[in-house]
């Protein structure tokens, strides 16, 4: 029967939901800040520019719009919104701006790129 969310358990191990509880306490920092980052990095475009941010280590809008074929105004606008998510970093110098990812976003992100990495190298070998 669809939409009939009954629990069938029998007895519920009070045990196991107090544990469980308090893993879910103790990491809450980390679910909220991996969830900012997924929520961001949900766009298919931003996802890509993280990845090359990762890959190359920083780039400025001219060359992301150069690389992922946009303008210069749609890829600053998706930099925007990583950079006030406090995703991405910025740095200045002369008049071009280059962005990278914040380092303690990297450790998180990395498993990602791993498996596009993985996932581009096995369609290669087909």
């Amino acid at each position: 029967m669809v939409g009939n969310s009954v629990c069938i358990r029998e007895q519920a191990n009070p045990i196991q939901i107090k544990v469980c509880r308090e893993k879910v306490a103790a990491n809450e920092k980390s679910f909220t800040q991996l969830s900012g980052i997924l929520s961001l990095a949900g766009n298919d475009v931003r996802l890509k520019i993280l990845y090359l941010l990762e890959e190359e280590k920083e780039l400025c809008p001219c060359d992301l719009s150069d690389i992922l074929r946009m303008s210069i105004p749609a890829v600053s606008q998706h930099l925007r919104k990583m950079k006030d998510g406090n995703i991405v970093e910025s740095r200045k110098a002369g008049q071009t701006i280059f962005y990278s990812l914040k380092g303690e976003h990297l450790k998180l992100l990395r498993p990602f790129f791993k498996i596009i990495n993985q996932l581009n190298t096995k369609t290669e070998m087909v």
